[in-house]
């Protein structure tokens, strides 16, 4: 029998949480344009959009919701800004929608928790 090394488990986690922060964003109404947009100045999990709104998702998984927002840093927030940046680059149609940065926050026997603007771009 083969065991999982912790950052495998850890890898299958973030893509478990991934989904399921995609699926409650669909609920809400948001159209998910990219998952796991990666950059060579960083990664964003997932790129949505609603109307004229286009929102950078940062997805965390946590064994609680507050540990989950605690976990997100500066320096992660500056690599999706610059991600972000990229992105935009790349599809420049997106240009002149407003932009938001958010969390999904996920944790064991709970409901998504959908942090809208969780920060901005500013640095």
């Amino acid at each position: 029998m083969t065991t999982l090394s912790p950052r495998r488990i850890a890898y299958g986690l973030g893509r478990r949480a991934e989904t399921i922060a995609a699926l409650f964003l669909r609920l809400k109404g948001y159209r998910i344009l990219d998952k796991r947009y990666a950059t060579p100045v960083g990664e964003i999990d997932l790129i949505a959009r609603r109307g004229k709104l286009l929102v950078f998702v940062e997805v965390k998984a946590r064994a609680s919701l507050d540990a989950a927002a605690e976990s997100i840093r500066r320096t992660q927030k500056n690599r999706i800004v610059r991600a972000a940046e990229a992105y935009l680059s790349r599809h420049p149609s997106y240009v002149h929608h407003d932009m938001r940065f958010d969390a999904v926050l996920i944790a064991p026997n709970t409901l998504p928790r959908h942090l809208k603007a969780a920060f901005d771009a500013r640095r």
